[in-house]
């Protein structure tokens, strides 16, 4: 009797330990009673039935070992895949890395609806992925690498639905081309990047040009403008002289006008100045011909005649020809008609003797 007493407690402890069970957060367990499915125990505290009750065990990836586990996690996994082989709409081979990222919605669907989840995730991924790089070209699955992972988790979606599963995203991992492939993309990016600088070198200068041209023209312009200026201001500066000059001129044309009537000069000292004057003008081997008007200012010249040959310094000759002449020193002085003659701007008339 002891013996099955002691019996008897051990199966009660057995089946107090099996038929209860603890289910952590975020992760529940499918119950089988008799072989079918009855129930899911969710977080917390669960009793089954011993013996008739018992947890379904599930087989999920932990990075690359599949592991058995009676709890199923509802939380989002990861699940990282080696690279593979894929061709190119061009014909280019290349190796691709992914990575899926999914969450359980359904434990039921994912323990009765497939018999490996992650093998058959695994397996639908990469045969997608080789479907969807072999429609695009080298040059499109370098550029376009987000259109690549939309497409992918669409349709890794639309697979899994009927498994429980929710795929949330897909992200390629890495793209390696052949050795050839990456040496003829390195020199690509070389003379695409050569181009690049002597298309700004060139850029450069045509602005360089542009902007001295453009200095020239701005110092030509600035230089016509300060000659211009410099021209008109020595124009003003000449024509400011030539005013005063003639201004001068006739200040001291009436000074003199004045003096001669305010002295009361007599013909014999105008005579004798204005012989000085012609002895000035007379110097060297110039010749002075003098208009016909002035022949009558020379009439006062034989007033002087007594004069002159007393001291004996000039003498007196007969005109020829009409016209008076009169030797001063080595001066010869003419007098002659003209029928035009030059202007020339003159004092007060010389009055002539009676």
């Amino acid at each position: 009797m002891t013996v099955l007493l002691i019996v008897a407690a051990l199966v009660v402890i057995f089946a107090l330990i099996t038929g209860i069970r603890i289910v952590p957060q975020a992760k529940v367990m499918v119950i089988e009673r008799l072989g079918k499915f009855h129930s899911v125990a969710h977080s917390g505290l669960n009793i089954l039935i011993p013996f008739l009750d018992s947890p379904r065990p599930i087989e999920m990836r932990t990075g690359n070992r599949f592991m058995r586990s009676a709890m199923v996690d509802l939380r989002e996994q990861v699940m990282g895949f080696e690279t593979v082989q894929v061709i190119t709409h061009d014909n280019v081979t290349m190796e691709v890395g992914s990575v899926i990222y999914y969450q359980i919605v359904d434990p039921a669907k994912a323990l009765y609806q497939i018999e490996n989840l992650a093998m058959a995730i695994e397996q639908l991924t990469m045969t997608n992925l080789r479907n969807i790089m072999g429609g695009l070209t080298l040059d499109q699955t370098l550029t376009s690498r987000e259109t690549v992972n939309t497409k992918l988790r669409m349709v890794l979606d639309d697979a899994t639905e009927k498994w429980g599963v929710k795929v949330t995203r897909v992200e390629l991992r890495e793209i390696e081309p052949p050795g050839a492939i990456k040496e003829a993309m390195a020199k690509q990016m070389t003379a695409e990047r050569e181009r690049r600088a002597e298309v700004t070198k060139a850029e450069g200068d045509k602005s360089a040009a542009i902007l001295q041209a453009e200095g020239e023209k701005i110092s030509r312009i600035l230089r016509a403008e300060a000659e211009r200026d410099a021209e008109v201001a020595r124009a003003e500066g000449h024509k400011r002289a030539v005013v005063l000059e003639a201004e001068a001129k006739a200040e001291a044309t009436r000074l003199v006008f004045e003096a001669v009537h305010s002295g009361r000069a007599t013909p014999e000292v105008l005579a004798l100045r204005y012989l000085e004057t012609l002895q000035e003008l007379g110097k060297g081997n110039n010749k002075v011909f003098v208009p016909y008007e002035a022949s009558a200012a020379l009439g006062s010249v034989g007033m002087l005649k007594e004069l002159f040959n007393k001291e004996g310094d000039a003498t007196s000759s007969p005109p020829q020809q009409g016209r008076p002449a009169s030797n001063l020193g080595d001066q010869t002085i003419r007098v002659q008609k003209q029928p035009a003659p030059i202007p020339v701007r003159r004092g007060p008339p010389i009055p002539q003797d009676e």
